[in-house]
């Protein structure tokens, strides 16, 4: 771990973003800021939607090794192994409790962030606050209706004027943010090597 990395306050942050679409590169859009920012000597903590691992995708990602190496960085997921509505046999009703369980985990997440009190530091746990946070595949689960549209809405609407609210996921545009994001940008692909067969790949995808 980089010791040399001091907690610091940021003084522009404050942001809800929104990064959907067909394309690669939502949730490693999201975690490069996540790195960016806890270069800077920032809290942030990634809550993980939706990813529970797959018979193509191991349950341990590059990515929670990578975090675990950074100060200031953490991690957590609330995914149900498999994918909804594929035939890899899990359950909906699983995939769906789940969603809900990362859903009030969010809010948990955000209202801690509206209480905490400065400095945070890097070690902490997120529960004592966090200046970024990032809903990784949230709307995915709204898109399949494993959690309200109006609740994800809400995550926005409750999260305080300082916390920097990252959400990614989701082919389907997600309307219900258009007004209440400042960012909204859209993944989109124009080629993707899965359309070939290609199946996810150890250090580009997992």
């Amino acid at each position: 771990m980089n010791d040399t990395v001091e907690a610091r306050v940021p003084e522009e942050f404050g942001l809800a973003q929104v990064w959907w679409g067909d394309g690669k590169g939502k949730t490693t859009a999201a975690l490069g800021m996540g790195f960016r920012a806890a270069g800077h000597g920032y809290r942030v903590h990634c809550l993980q939607f939706m990813k529970g691992g797959a018979e193509s995708v191991e349950d341990v990602r590059g990515e929670y090794a990578a975090i675990e190496q950074v100060a200031g960085f953490s991690y957590e997921h609330t995914g149900h192994y498999g994918w909804h509505g594929f035939a890899d046999g899990s359950d909906d009703d699983d995939h769906a409790a789940k969603a809900k369980g990362g859903l009030e985990r969010a809010r948990d997440l955000i209202d801690a962030a509206a209480e905490a009190s400065e400095p945070l530091a890097l070690d902490g746990d997120p529960e004592e606050g966090v200046h970024m946070l990032i809903l990784d595949e949230v709307l995915y689960a709204a898109n399949r209706d494993l959690i309200d549209p109006a609740d994800v809405v809400d995550l926005v609407d409750r999260k305080p004027d300082d916390l920097e609210l990252v959400c990614t996921g989701g082919h389907e545009r997600p309307s219900y943010l258009t007004d209440a994001a400042d960012l909204v940008s859209e993944v989109r692909k124009e080629r993707h090597p899965i359309d070939a067969g290609q199946r996810a790949r150890k250090g580009t995808e997992f």
